[in-house]
């Protein structure tokens, strides 16, 4: 089995092991089967549910970067929050999110939405609510996943290695507050406007979130994130 791929919890059980939330998480995968043994089509799909935790386990995580639900059309969610799968049409707010990284960095963004070689290097991107219905977005906002991703999250800031965490837009500002008090001088949070098309504009464009957490990292001591392995974008006006 490739990391990564799983088709049950149980290699996350592990994280929420003493925390009283096993219990929790275990009645919410209830609930999700019982939705779809009623017929309705939830994303992403089992297999890929807990891919950010799979993916980027704690003691690996590097970045932190906070969605709220995953995509709710077909073939979109991949268990990564803003990733999609490959040859899909990249959502607006990862093309915001790509058109920064070329600002930023100077290199092309990457070709495709599949953000799984940023997970591998220990960005986790986590979306706060990990399962939707199809054509409903937050249709699930109800069924306790927030209280599972904060304990997750919690764990990672406890553990006092440096974290970068993104915090884009109000709602991920609103879902982290109750975790500011565990924050440290050792991690670095960065806030800015989401990337929707609807805010971009307002904050999100020019923050630079991606040679920032590089600084950071470097200078803790932590090998920077490979954003892209794009070629070097031409700059105007130089050769």
């Amino acid at each position: 089995m490739k990391r990564g791929d799983v088709s049950s919890m149980d290699n996350i059980k592990k994280y929420f092991h003493g925390i009283g939330l096993l219990e929790k998480l275990e009645k919410i995968e209830r609930t999700v089967e019982a939705l779809e043994r009623e017929g309705k089509r939830i994303y992403p799909p089992h297999e890929k549910r807990y891919q950010a935790f799979n993916r980027t386990p704690q003691e690996r995580v590097k970045v932190v970067i906070l969605g709220q639900d995953p995509y709710h059309r077909p073939h979109q969610a991949n268990g990564l929050c803003f990733s999609t799968e490959k040859g899909v049409r990249l959502p607006p707010s990862l093309k915001n999110i790509y058109s920064e990284l070329e600002a930023d960095l100077g290199f092309k963004a990457p070709e495709n939405g599949d953000l799984t070689f940023w997970a591998d290097q220990g960005v986790l991107l986590l979306n706060t609510i990990l399962t939707v219905e199809e054509g409903l977005p937050l249709s699930h906002k109800h069924l306790g996943w927030q209280e599972i991703t904060r304990a997750y999250l919690q764990k990672i800031l406890l553990g006092r290695t440096p974290v970068a965490i993104c915090l884009w837009g109000k709602e991920a500002e609103k879902f982290f507050s109750p975790l500011q008090e565990h924050i440290g001088e050792e991690h670095f949070v960065l806030k800015s406007n989401h990337p929707s098309p609807l805010s971009a504009n307002r904050g999100f464009f020019g923050t630079k979130p991606f040679s920032r957490i590089n600084q950071f990292l470097t200078l803790k001591g932590i090998s920077p994130i490979l954003w892209s392995e794009g070629k070097i974008l031409m700059r105007q006006g130089k050769a």
